[in-house]
């Protein structure tokens, strides 16, 4: 995917239209088998783990896999810079590229 190194697009703190740097970052995701969170409970739940002492018989056992393999691409995190109050605002949501190229 081809982007231009600068946009035009709404700038929220100036309240107008001016200029934007594109920029790409790493998109940074919560893991689903954090401790704390709620999935990773369940997971560990639907696994058999804390769920107290014993045989616990077929609820012991692993959960089956829903997905195997990784998906092939990645989904797009945009930096946009405004070039007069150098604020810098993040896409609402990323687009599935391989790659992203600044043209």
């Amino acid at each position: 995917m081809k982007l231009p190194k600068t946009i035009k697009r709404h700038c929220p703190k100036c309240g107008k239209h001016t200029e934007h740097k594109v920029a790409t970052a790493k998109r940074k995701g919560r893991s689903a088998t954090h401790p704390l969170s709620r999935g990773g409970t369940a997971r560990v739940k639907a696994r058999g783990l804390r769920r107290g002492a014993g045989n616990l018989g077929r609820y012991s056992k692993p959960t089956k896999p829903k997905m195997s393999g990784k998906k092939l691409s990645k989904k797009t995190d945009l930096r946009y810079e405004c070039t007069k109050c150098k604020k810098v605002s993040t896409q609402a949501t990323g687009t599935r590229a391989k790659k992203v190229e600044l043209v």
